[in-house]
């Protein structure tokens, strides 16, 4: 790389630092070319994005972000896992590294909140955003829903007993 595509790097870099919700590193030495392509797929189908970038600008491309204070963890064969739900990149990486050993994970950010192993594997057993609207839209609609049914209930009754004297004096 020369000087030019490593700015252009650490320009990229720090853009997306600044946009992610969470940003997930990792140690991945001996994982296979398929395996990583497989972790990329997994991320990207996530909403998030895997970079493996040289540790020293990395740390440039942190300086000046929320997520400065992981810059200690950038040492070894390391990658970058971010996405801009705080809760995807976490998830997918969690999740990989439990069926693949050879993916560590030594930490993250959310914020300006550090986040050890324990911390990230924590975040990655909430539920993503799209999860929690789902939930958030069922609890609103549920009460709507059973007024709709309480307010239409005396009607049917009534109904109900009108039909029923109609059919009483038919049959008389």
């Amino acid at each position: 790389m020369d000087r030019a595509e490593k700015r252009e790097l650490v320009a990229d870099l720090n853009d997306a630092f600044k946009g992610a919700g969470s940003v997930i590193v990792a140690h991945y030495a001996g994982i296979t070319v398929a395996q990583m392509n497989d972790l990329r797929t997994k991320m990207r189908a996530a909403g998030g994005t895997v970079k493996v970038a040289k540790n020293r600008l990395a740390k440039i491309a942190l300086q000046g972000t929320e997520s400065e204070s992981i810059i200690d963890l950038f040492k070894g064969q390391t990658l970058i896992a971010y996405s801009d739900d705080p809760v995807a990149a976490p998830k997918v990486a969690s999740d990989f590294a439990k069926g693949n050993d050879k993916l560590v994970i030594l930490g993250g950010a959310m914020g300006t909140t550090s986040l050890d192993a324990d911390g990230v594997k924590a975040l990655a057993s909430l539920p993503s955003l799209d999860e929690l609207r789902a939930r958030l839209v069922g609890m609103i609609s549920t009460p709507a829903t059973r007024i709709a049914q309480v307010v239409n209930a005396p009607a049917g009754n009534v109904a109900r007993v009108i039909g029923a004297y109609a059919r009483k004096d038919e049959a008389a």
